[in-house]
């Protein structure tokens, strides 16, 4: 049996994978901290394991890797605590709200010699494989140009808390994308210019809620990719993933959560998508769990976490100077 443990349970995936480790075969969600004692007891009763009050005790128990999903700015303190205490460690994205803070993070798990991952769960997204599968099989030659999307509902709370969140929708919704392009083309991000919004929730809340980022790859690839909080409290689903290759021999268009029935319910008087595809959230918390069984890095590590930042905090400085940044 695999025991892991959850810390925080302040970020909205935490109870997806919470719901992943019980579902698994073999794994036991063996405890949970959280420094919001009430929530992390509430969640404890909910998915019926233990909560413990102190982390040093919770990081000292016989669980063999940990997911982290607090507030962004508290990430480096916890994971670095959990490398501290020689666990396997998931963090949720991003890393870190800054580099300095996600180059921490990665120095100090490499010197405890511990593994880290980076909570992409797109990258087992089944669309998203095929697309980087046509991608890789040549058969639409170079690629030139992408358009991407990531909108979103406003998640609330801490999220626009700059000292919590360390930004805004751009923040929450960019760092998926970066990962899913540098994973899909083997290519780094050489430069972004990026203009902030603020408008779709009236100025309510200090951190930016739309974001649009003009990006460069090698290779001269060309990439446009708008992040937000658009959806309102009565869409459907929370938001979306789309990306679209301009390539030499045509386009790839690729929607990552359109494995779905729309269900236009008179009864409740509303429409939902009832989903009928895979879960990458279960695929990413497997893989973690196969990792702290091996020993061995997960499938997006901690240096494509950092990555991602990179790409973040420099659209943040350019959305304050104006300028082109490179990275």
């Amino acid at each position: 049996m695999v025991k892991i443990g959850i810390m925080s349970f302040a970020h909205l995936h935490a109870n997806s994978y919470a719901a992943c480790l019980k579902a698994l075969p073999g794994v036991s969600l063996s405890a949970i901290w959280d420094d919001n004692a009430s929530r992390g007891k509430k969640m404890a009763k909910e998915f019926k394991t233990n909560f413990v009050k102190d982390m040093n005790e919770f990081l000292a128990s016989d669980i063999e890797g940990v997911i982290i999903t607090s507030e962004n700015s508290k990430h480096r303190a916890m994971v670095e605590a959990a490398a501290r205490a020689k666990k396997w460690i998931l963090c949720e994205k991003p890393l870190a709200p800054t580099m300095k803070d996600a180059q921490s993070i990665v120095t100090t798990c490499r010197k405890a010699g511990v593994g880290l991952g980076t909570a992409f769960p797109c990258r087992f997204s089944t669309p998203l494989i095929e697309a980087k599968s046509m991608l890789n099989s040549g058969k639409f030659g170079a690629v030139y140009a992408i358009t991407c999307t990531n909108h979103g509902q406003y998640p609330g709370g801490w999220f626009s808390d700059p000292a919590l969140s360390g930004g805004g929708a751009t923040m929450d919704h960019t760092v998926h994308v970066v990962d899913l392009l540098r994973w899909m083309l083997g290519k780094e991000f050489k430069s972004v210019y990026c203009e902030l919004g603020n408008q779709l929730h009236n100025k309510s809340f200090p951190t930016d809620d739309l974001g649009s980022l003009h990006l460069e790859m090698e290779g001269g690839i060309q990439v446009s990719h708008l992040a937000s909080w658009s959806r309102p409290k009565s869409f459907p689903t929370w938001g979306d993933v789309t990306l679209e290759f301009v390539c030499e021999g045509g386009l790839i268009t690729v929607d990552a959560f359109n494995q779905k029935v729309t269900v236009f319910d008179d009864g409740n008087q509303q429409v939902r998508y009832d989903a009928w595809g895979d879960n990458p959230d279960m695929a990413l918390v497997k893989n973690f769990v196969d990792a702290v069984q091996s020993r061995c890095d997960c499938a997006s590590t901690g240096m494509d976490g950092f990555a991602a930042t990179a790409v973040t905090e420099a659209a943040y400085r350019s959305a304050k100077t104006g300028r082109t940044i490179k990275i």
